[in-house]
């Protein structure tokens, strides 16, 4: 996978989020943006995700630059699976449903070869015996892995992650997370946005540090938390992995 930011700035009024990156990635698996809070990892995968507008410059993904009109935009984002912080689901429907709805309302499934994806990935990700339960009667780990099952259904060319585990307990974070390493062994692509950093250390390929709204630095996993080669990077990692 190859992503490319050309120029690229996001700005809230006059506040900017996203400040004139120039950079460059090629990664096989994983890729992860880490950094301080409010450094702009998770307006970054937005706007990856074609969720929202860059203020100005562009992004290609395998040297193909995201679309413009609203149209094209849409059939970007149907190649792409995004979980976010919330598990998203709706609260009315089952897990099944939940999994099933993007695929046959969204994408044009056939409800048969739905019905057969959702209940494969479901079991893949160890929920076949909570299928038919609604979102309330999970677990918050459980309800993640609906989420990231309804993603992967739809056979994404690209899986994005922002911060998925930041509202789960000790327990249900290691669930979630496992799933995650499992999915690097597969054929789509990961963008991770993350506080786990050494669940960042052992599943990327490829790291990313932002602070400020910019990439300070970046490079080789291994590389960046044994010898992060900036002073933002050292104190970052110094205070994060003290205790």
């Amino acid at each position: 996978m190859k992503l490319e930011f050309l120029t690229l700035s996001r700005r809230f009024g006059e506040h900017s989020v996203i400040d004139q990156l120039d950079h460059a990635f090629a990664f096989p698996h994983v890729l992860s943006f880490i950094g301080p809070s409010g450094g702009g990892k998770s307006t970054l995968l937005r706007l990856i995700a074609g969720l929202i507008p860059p203020t100005e410059g562009s992004i290609l993904v395998d040297s193909t630059p995201l679309p413009v009109t609203e149209t094209a935009l849409r059939d970007y984002r149907m190649t792409l699976g995004v979980v976010f912080q919330s598990s998203n689901l709706f609260p009315h429907l089952t897990a099944l449903e939940n999994v099933l709805l993007p695929l046959t309302h969204v994408h044009g499934i056939a409800p048969k070869e739905a019905l057969f994806r959702g209940e494969s990935i479901l079991s893949r990700l160890g929920l076949a015996s909570h299928q038919s339960k609604r979102p309330g009667a999970l677990s918050g780990g459980q309800r993640q892995r609906v989420a990231i099952a309804r993603a992967l259904a739809i056979q994404p060319k690209l899986l994005l992650f922002d911060e998925p585990t930041s509202s789960l307990d000790p327990e249900m974070t290691a669930e979630v997370l496992e799933v995650i390493l499992e999915l690097r062994s597969s054929d789509t692509p990961l963008l991770l946005v993350t506080h786990e950093l050494s669940f960042a250390r052992q599943v990327s390929d490829q790291i990313a540090f932002l602070a400020h709204g910019k990439i300070l630095e970046s490079g080789d996993a291994a590389s960046f938390f044994t010898e992060p080669q900036t002073l933002e990077g050292k104190r970052f990692l110094e205070k994060v992995l003290r205790y």
